[in-house]
């Protein structure tokens, strides 16, 4: 099973993210956190890493319903964005697919709220 949604920007890393930033913010998402991983693992592992950052993504709206189902849900937030280079000016955007995670829980308002995220995902992914 499929556990992500995807796209390819033609745009340098740091542009991608501002444009991720915004098309999520369009949707309702604001970014909550943000680990830039190549430079984690230079630091902590001295290993070279394409560029590679960890958007937490948070609809705050869809939150709230989702704790109010699952109290302990939030083991399972924020929606993790990634912008990641593939090569120079390549860049792949990858969001969890919500819904396949949210399974696990076996609450049926909890896979419809799972389906509004990743329509919400899926447009901002759709606008890049």
């Amino acid at each position: 099973m499929k556990y992500f949604i995807n796209k390819e920007l033609k745009t340098g890393f740091e542009e991608s993210i501002s444009k991720v930033k915004d098309s999520l913010m369009n949707q309702g998402f604001g970014v909550i956190t943000e680990v830039m991983m190549h430079e984690k693992l230079k630091e902590k592992l001295n290993v070279d890493y394409n560029k590679y950052v960890i958007l937490g993504a948070c609809n705050p709206a869809l939150a709230y319903e989702a704790l109010k189902q699952e109290v302990n849900i939030g083991t399972m937030l924020p929606c993790n964005v990634i912008v990641r280079e593939k090569e120079e000016n390549v860049m792949e955007v990858v969001a969890i697919d919500p819904v396949p995670t949210m399974d696990v829980v076996e609450n049926d308002e909890l896979k419809k709220i799972a389906i509004k995220v990743k329509e919400k995902l899926e447009l901002a992914l759709s606008e890049l």
